[in-house]
């Protein structure tokens, strides 16, 4: 097994774009407000570990819970969906509770960062690799790279924010909402055949 940078940007920039930290920056402004901050060290923290346990242990983990890996996208599709209903139509479903600590990990680590397209990606490249022969570990160090640039983001909200600024808040939000949406039915329609019979 030998390291290839060009497979390791490969790997690096597919769990990027699935992370699409950049397209939540309106979704996690939002967040912070309605929370009261976000802990940006804990949430990429809970973010990485759930990306490395899924790497290491994702289908046996699944098994031990009695979940299949279609069921755990269209659970995961689920709530992206109703983010991006949020951001759309400004309906509030995930009430605030002015607890940065308990919106660290859901909505925010699970599933925005980490979320099922996030984890079942890691896995299937893992599965490709594995299969092809190829150095696994360079998926491990493309998680890392990714969790530097969630870290940053996550640090750089209130600079974002001004930058931006209020009514480009609005358009920037209800534009990832789309977005959001469109992701959500494609994770869904893409599992949701398996688990109806």
């Amino acid at each position: 097994m030998t390291w290839d940078l060009k497979e390791l940007l490969t790997v690096t920039f597919t769990l990027f774009a699935v992370i699409d930290i950049i397209g939540s920056v309106p979704m996690l402004i939002s967040l912070k407000e309605k929370l009261g901050g976000i802990h940006a060290a804990r949430a990429t923290m809970i973010s990485g570990f759930l990306m490395v346990l899924f790497f290491f242990l994702g289908k046996p983990f699944l098994n031990l819970l009695g979940v299949d890996v279609k069921s755990f996208a269209v659970a995961g599709s689920i709530v992206i969906f109703i983010l991006g209903l949020e951001m759309v139509l400004g309906i509030e479903f995930f009430k605030a509770d002015n607890n940065p600590r308990a919106g660290t990990v859901v909505p925010i680590a699970f599933p925005l960062i980490a979320g099922s397209g996030t984890l079942t990606t890691i896995m299937s490249l893992k599965a490709t690799f594995e299969r092809s022969d190829k150095n696994e570990w360079m998926i491990l160090l493309a998680i890392l790279l990714n969790l530097l640039i969630v870290y940053v983001v996550l640090r750089s909200l209130n600079r974002i924010e001004k930058v931006l600024g209020p009514a480009g808040l609005i358009a920037v939000r209800k534009f990832f909402g789309v977005v959001l949406l469109a992701i959500a039915v494609k994770i869904f329609g893409s599992n949701v055949g398996g688990l109806i019979k």
